[in-house]
């Protein structure tokens, strides 16, 4: 199917003294030459580059020892340095301006962060104590800035990734945090009277460069290399995720219509032929499964609609023994005569949907017991069965501080 799916132009050569040069400006501009002297040396060399030279640039620094975090130094700087003679090296469809297409939602936020941005500057400018309060709700406002970046950093770099640009993903989150920080930072200053246009002017500067980056140089390095299913997934992650100020008002469908069909083929093959579970989202093998269920922090068991204890989990510290005889058995008969009464009526709350969960605790020396149940129900909300999720808490309620470290 890729031949029919691949809207990707095929390789593009990098001619090696071409990046050799372009690794000497920037590690130039590293040890401390001025911009304007690069950017002279720059415009002898180059009439343009392409995303793919810069994203290759990127990584061969990182793998000749330059730190992301150097790298994030430079970003602004090197960014500057090629903007403007980015070329368009990938064939450009129409798809990828209709309305919903990742591509296109990306610009309408930023064309929204842009406008804000200069609503907020208006305010600052022009600063009052009667517009303390109209500034910290843009601040609100603006802080929908997470979901753009997080969308970017969680749909966008793994695909990105898996094409060989690692090293772009990881500069360019680096500074979307320090944006992040700069926001919360600046709305402080003014929610507490303090001193906020240096630092505002410096969040502004960080955001606008940001989408610079963002339509200059990432848009073409993607729209070289993803592929329309990988743009139908991004579209899809989204919607989980969520938008920035504006939203798409309708979903976008390809163009090529006869694809999807293809497609929804497709995975139907793969589901039948592999030996994975398709969930929702992702899949995993019996084995995976299994390992994973072990692992959890807690003790879960799960007895299906007849009231038959169909599963449980062989976590590694159990509270509560479990033996493989009980599989099969209703619940009631695993229970002391004196608890039946109430696990009787927690299920009849279960099935008749006057509850989806009940929480108990049981203080014992040296732990503390926390145990819940929730109903499980299918996708029309019919009751299916109750999950048990049991777990020693005691650790977490001797908690303070902080850990941000590794030990």
């Amino acid at each position: 199917m890729s031949d029919v799916i691949n809207n990707r132009q095929e390789d593009i050569a990098i001619d090696e003294k071409r990046l050799r040069k372009l690794k000497e400006l920037i590690l130039k501009l590293h040890d401390g030459e001025s911009e304007s002297d690069v950017k002279v040396e720059f415009k002898e060399h180059f009439d343009g580059v392409s995303s793919k030279e810069i994203s290759a640039m990127e990584n061969e620094l990182m793998k000749e020892g330059l730190e992301t975090e150097q790298i994030m130094k430079l970003c602004n700087v090197h960014a500057s340095l090629f903007r403007g003679s980015i070329e368009d090296v990938h064939t450009l469809t129409l798809d990828h301006q209709e309305t919903g297409h990742p591509i296109r939602v990306l610009k309408d936020e930023n064309y929204a962060i842009k406008t804000l941005l200069e609503e907020m500057r208006e305010k600052v400018e022009n600063y009052t104590a009667e517009k303390k309060q109209s500034l910290l709700n843009d601040f609100n406002l603006l802080w929908d800035i997470d979901k753009h970046y997080s969308r970017k950093e969680n749909t966008f770099f793994p695909l990105m990734e898996k094409y060989g640009h690692t090293a772009p993903p990881k500069v360019m989150w680096g500074v979307d945090d320090e944006i992040r920080q700069l926001i919360k930072d600046t709305r402080a200053s003014v929610e507490n009277d303090e001193a906020f246009v240096d630092l505002y002017n410096e969040m502004e500067y960080e955001i606008l460069e940001m989408i610079i980056k963002e339509e200059e140089i990432l848009i073409p390095m993607v729209l070289d290399v993803f592929t329309e299913d990988e743009w139908l997934q991004i579209a899809e992650d989204s919607v989980e995720i969520g938008y920035a100020l504006v939203a798409p008002d309708k979903k976008w469908t390809p163009q090529r219509k006869s694809f999807l069909e293809r497609y929804q083929e497709d995975q139907s093959k793969k589901e039948v032929d592999s030996k994975n579970i398709h969930f929702n989202i992702g899949f995993l093998n019996k084995d995976e499964i299994e390992k994973i269920f072990n692992a959890l922090p807690v003790d879960i068991t799960f007895i299906d609609a007849s009231d038959s204890v169909k599963y449980f989990n062989q976590a590694k510290d159990r509270i509560f023994a479990r033996t493989k005889s009980v599989i099969g058995r209703t619940v009631q008969n695993c229970h002391p005569p004196q608890s039946v009464n109430t696990v009787e009526t927690l299920l009849e709350d279960f099935k008749s949907g006057k509850k989806d969960s009940e929480a108990f605790w049981i203080q014992k020396p040296g732990i503390f017991i926390h145990i819940i149940y929730y109903a499980i129900r299918d996708d029309k909300g019919e009751y299916i069965g109750t999950l048990e999720v049991t777990q020693n808490v005691q650790q977490y309620r001797d908690l303070e501080g902080e850990k941000r470290l590794l030990d």
